[in-house]
């Protein structure tokens, strides 16, 4: 099974570093971060909790707002490139 225990730091620097998403302000204990699609005009928005473990719950809702087909395996990526 893959870990589930990440920090809103890690969720955010690997979000970042795919170069489709960038920090977009800090509103209080949240990263806002922006996509946009380099292709087609396609924009998303993801608020990110800066805190130390993110719950599984928020973690779903963070993917599923990255665009993520499959909750295990966005984990994984997450879990291979923090």
């Amino acid at each position: 099974m893959v870990s589930r225990d990440f920090s809103g730091d890690d969720i955010v620097k690997v979000l970042c570093n795919t170069g489709n998403f960038w920090v977009d302000r800090i509103a209080g204990d949240h990263a806002v971060l922006k996509y946009a699609h380099p292709v087609t005009d396609e924009k998303r928005t993801v608020s990110v909790p800066l805190h130390d473990r993110v719950k599984t719950g928020t973690l779903r809702s963070i993917a599923e707002d990255a665009g993520a087909k499959d909750f295990e395996k966005f984990c994984q990526w997450i879990d291979r490139n923090r």
